[in-house]
């Protein structure tokens, strides 16, 4: 479903990504960790055409998607998040997800529109989805009086109302506090009964991508070092040896 082939991405002297190669071939929740500064944000960056890389190619569902524009890929359901929480705090929690609905839905064709309207309306499925992360009573507020942790979850919720088939997560458990990470782990796990696809999570809180992912991918300077079960990778010498210690 997603092929990497030996992409490689310098900075300068900086090499952030060394003939990377990876194959996911099934739907299921995958996480990707490393230590800091391994290529897993530069590897999201490449897939996503955020960046272009030096050498290499990804395809998404048998398509080369390398460098595409961005609208093309939420075309085909390549959904991401970021690092830093991106939300509209002047607008209400409900308009946030009509918005993030409206403007993904820019690289659709009608019949995609109409597939991904049925057989809830907009707002009846952006309320559904609000339900799902306990902010049912913020919809008509301001994201601004959410707290971190919950405009959080509502950047993703964000990213699933569009149905991705490819979704992308970039540390969705930074800053966020215990109680609202079972309510994410609860959401994204809802999600993937719902529709099963490509769930990519980098994170770096082991407890709670060890509970939650199927199969974890590990980078290290740059290329995938190891991949497996979470029990496996704990075991693993070579990922004690280049990350957990």
């Amino acid at each position: 479903m997603i092929e990497i082939e030996r992409l490689a991405k310098r900075y300068g002297g900086v090499v952030a990504l060394a003939e990377c190669s990876v194959a996911i071939e099934r739907p299921g929740i995958y996480g990707l960790i490393g230590p800091n500064g391994a290529g897993k944000t530069t590897l999201f960056d490449v897939i996503t055409g955020a960046t272009l890389p030096d050498a290499g190619s990804v395809h998404i569902a048998g398509q080369e998607v390398t460098g595409i524009a961005s609208h093309r890929l939420s075309a085909i359901g390549v959904a991401r998040t970021f690092q830093e929480c991106r939300v509209f705090p002047e607008y209400s929690c409900l308009d946030n997800l009509l918005y993030a609905l409206q403007r993904k839905s820019l690289g659709w064709t009608l019949g995609q529109m109409l597939a991904r309207l049925r057989p809830l309306s907009r707002r009846e499925e952006a309320l559904r989805m609000l339900g799902l992360v306990n902010l049912q009573s913020y919809a008509d507020e301001p994201a601004a009086s959410l707290s971190f942790g919950q405009r959080r979850l509502l950047e993703i919720v964000g990213t699933f109302i569009v149905q991705p088939r490819f979704l992308l997560l970039d540390e969705p458990a930074s800053g966020v506090n215990p109680a609202l990470l079972e309510t994410l782990s609860a959401f994204l796990r809802t999600m993937y009964r719902e529709r099963p696809g490509v769930f990519l999570i980098v994170e770096h809180n082991m407890q709670f991508i060890m509970q939650l992912a199927d199969e974890l991918i590990v980078m290290h300077q740059g290329a995938v070092i190891d991949r497996g079960a979470p029990e496996a990778i704990q075991a693993s010498p070579r990922v004690i040896e280049a990350y957990l210690g």
